[in-house]
């Protein structure tokens, strides 16, 4: 029988197990570790590259629940795959990362971070240590940033001439399933975020944008409203479809009479005392309307359900109401309406009051489904974009869509600075890293090439995707641009028959395209320095 440990004994004789784990654990070191991270890494950026561009491939993902997602969104792709290993983890967190601070450029920062791994396992065959290649990576992405800055064209944010803004969002609707009504699309998410920006911070609040999704209608149905959309109806079917200047009630407290607090039970023997209860409940209700109407308000709107004795005498005294709306949608109302949330019958005053200038019904088609949209509020930079569509997935990919669209434009209101995109400031970038190569004595010069070699990893992914031969489009395009000293000349996806991005109105921001660089290298190198990995595995034994 194989020995459980070995005994030992501590300072004062008492005798300890130790237990051997070291023989179940796998245990990977040197070189080894190098390639079995760079595969990872290749095989995750490889089952994105299909999706670059505007003619990228959509990708299916079915849970275990068998419900179906699909999409090219590079973040939602990573996060919904089941991924084992734990560099490919760390491209998964990757393109969170670049989701979560910019929104967009998350399948081209994954890309670039495996054709990064790629080109260091060509160096580690040379036999050049690993870290004097992430040296050569450092100073290869402060040489492409440093140019990046250069080719950047400042865009004037200018509200009366919002082309240059929906021209951005258009290059980043391209490459998703809206891109058949992507001048709308792209319009709507300017307009959203103009209405909720503040121009003198710099600063956009998303809270104020609400993205609301119904199945039914066509995608070209998706509309801009500005104030509030909530998928509820009035209370009872005899209210009025439409309140103008509506004052409203907003309330948190149930719509009930007060129950007694107490341990004890209460027995009602006789006719008289059911009667008396009910005139009480009737006389509190009552109460409460008239505590409404005393305020001015002509518009109720509750968190919390009533009864059907409670619908009727709000019916009888002509007072619309709303019940069950959830807790995010009643404060958002509450922000767009100027008004208060208020927790007691007590509290109610006219200054608590939300105004809107209409409140409509909407509804759709041949079904029964009835919304609410609140409008001309008070404080009317609260905005909804109603998203419609054939089916569940449509709707959920055009809100990834525009997500990402909003994320854009907001970002170009933080720095109005742009590249060309297409591939254009990746090309151009390797020119420059491949010619400032040539200046550095050091070893780390050919690192310094890999870096430039992988930056044209995603033209060139953009042209395979685009049906073009990769090698000879971008080469191609690589001597123009040298030629002709054009930073803009890019991979023509869309047959348009020229290679200028600018006037294809290919945009990107240069916010965008600079996180893409340093996230991806900051990866890289950190994955470079791992040089021995230990797993739960096999004994080796």
């Amino acid at each position: 029988m194989p020995s459980v440990g070995t005994l030992a004994f501590d300072e004062f004789g008492r005798p300890v197990l130790i237990l051997k784990g070291q023989d179940s654990k796998k245990r990977l070191f040197g070189i080894e570790a190098h390639k079995s991270h760079i595969l990872a890494g290749k095989a995750v950026a490889d089952t994105l590259k299909t999706s670059l561009g505007p003619r990228g491939m959509d990708k299916c993902m079915v849970s275990p629940d068998g419900d179906i997602t699909i999409t090219n969104d590079g973040a939602t792709i990573l996060s919904m795959m089941h991924v084992e290993n734990e560099i490919g983890k760390l491209l998964v967190q990757l393109s969170k990362s670049q989701d979560d601070e910019i929104g967009d450029g998350t399948t081209g920062v994954v890309v670039l971070a495996g054709a990064l791994l790629e080109q260091a396992e060509a160096l580690l065959d040379k036999g050049i240590h690993p870290i004097r290649i992430a040296d050569g990576y450092e100073l290869a992405a402060k040489i492409a940033l440093d140019h990046l800055e250069k080719i950047s064209e400042t865009y004037p944010l200018d509200l009366k001439k919002l082309d240059p803004l929906i021209n951005t969002a258009m290059t980043t609707l391209g490459s998703k399933i809206v891109n058949r009504c992507q001048r709308q699309m792209a319009e709507i998410a300017v307009n959203a975020i103009l209405n909720v920006a503040d121009m003198e911070r710099r600063d956009v609040n998303f809270e104020l944008i609400k993205v609301q999704g119904k199945v039914g209608g066509r995608l070209e149905d998706t509309l801009l409203v500005k104030g509030v959309v909530v998928d509820k109806t009035f209370s009872h079917p005899q209210m009025p479809k439409q309140v103008q200047n509506a004052k409203i009630a907003i309330l948190t407290c149930p719509f009930e009479p007060p129950k007694p607090k107490t341990k004890h039970k209460l027995d009602i023997t006789t006719v008289e005392d059911y009667n008396k209860l009910r005139e009480y409940e009737k006389e509190k209700f009552t109460e409460m309307i008239k505590s409404i109407k005393d305020s001015g308000a002509n518009l109720v709107i509750c968190q919390w359900g009533f009864d059907d004795e409670a619908n009727h005498l709000l019916l009888s005294h002509e007072l619309p109401a709303v019940r069950w709306v959830g807790g995010p949608e009643i404060e958002l109302i509450a922000i767009a309406t100027g008004g208060r949330i208020v927790p007691r019958f007590q509290e109610l005053t006219a200054e608590k009051l939300g105004f809107a200038g209409r409140i409509r019904e909407l509804d759709f088609g041949t079904t029964g489904d009835h919304m609410l949209c609140i409008e001309e509020c008070k404080k009317s930079n609260t905005c909804t974009i109603f998203v419609r569509g054939g089916n569940k997935m449509v709707v959920e990919e055009a809100k990834r869509a525009l997500h990402d669209a909003l994320c854009v434009v907001r970002n170009l209101v933080r720095d109005n600075r742009i590249v060309y995109g297409g591939g254009a400031c990746e090309i151009a970038c390797a020119i420059e890293v491949a010619k400032e190569a040539n200046k550095i004595p050091t070893i780390e010069q050919y690192a310094i090439r890999a870096f430039a070699d992988a930056l044209e990893s995603v033209p060139l992914a953009l042209a395979e995707n685009s049906g073009f031969s990769p090698i000879k489009t971008v080469s191609d395009i690589k001597s123009q641009q040298i030629a002709q000293k054009n930073p803009r000349l890019g991979v023509d996806c869309l047959n348009k028959g020229i290679n200028d991005m600018k006037s294809q109105s290919v945009i990107e921001t240069l916010i965008g395209k600079r996180q893409q660089i340093s996230l991806a290298t900051q990866l890289v190198r950190m994955i470079l320095k791992i040089d021995d990995i230990r797993l739960p595995g096999e004994s080796e034994d």
